[in-house]
């Protein structure tokens, strides 16, 4: 690992800690990847590990296929995803995945997630779209969804996946964190304040 590479994992752990400190991932789900510029290659979380432990070594180098070019690990089942995102949006060099619990719980619903805050209208193009992909990861078969989202909402900073949660990208680690803490906030006060007017207070 070069010394660029090894600065891109340090950003990397970085948000994997905070994501996992700040509840939006528990456990060892979640995933999170970084391109290495200059070439069709990530670096990618390895599979099984927990956010909260990761450290710059817990991370393979992979082409945007998931084939494995550089370490010992396995890729996460998701790198399916992550070099789908790279290929589709050159401008994107980090993408976040955390099962993320009020994103899940909003995405229930089936309805993109509405912009209820000031500060989502200022930060975010357009409500947020919810993706039903009927399986435990993002397939081949259901890249077109994807595909079809993003050529419509090209300044998309994520989306959310059904009984899944939510995948946000962004120009590096931090600031993809900080879309996936902002759809996480904008999907806990959605949710809140339809319990609000349920209940007529």
């Amino acid at each position: 690992m070069d010394n660029m590479v090894k600065l891109i994992a340090d950003e990397l752990v970085v948000a994997c800690k905070r994501a996992y400190n700040r509840g939006i991932q528990t456990g060892s789900g979640g995933n999170v990847s970084a391109r290495i510029p200059g070439k069709e290659l990530m670096l990618v979380k390895e599979s099984g590990s927990s956010l909260g432990d990761s450290t710059a070594e817990g991370f393979v180098i992979t082409d945007f296929d998931g084939n494995v070019v550089e370490g010992t690990g396995k890729p996460t089942r998701e790198v399916f995803l992550h070099g789908l995102l790279y290929k589709l949006c050159p401008e994107v060099n980090a993408v976040v995945h955390f099962h993320a619990p009020y994103s899940i719980g909003w995405a229930s619903t089936g309805k993109y997630l509405p912009r209820v805050t000031w500060h989502s209208k200022l930060k975010i193009p357009s409500d947020i779209p919810v993706i039903d992909i009927p399986s435990a990861m993002v397939r081949r078969e259901d890249s077109p969804l994807i595909e079809d989202i993003l050529r419509n909402n090209p300044k998309l900073p994520g989306f959310i996946l059904v009984d899944h949660g939510i995948v946000a990208m962004d120009k590096d680690p931090l600031n993809a964190l900080h879309n996936a803490e902002l759809i996480e906030e904008t999907a806990k006060i959605a949710l809140l304040k339809a319990v609000i007017g349920k209940l007529g207070i």
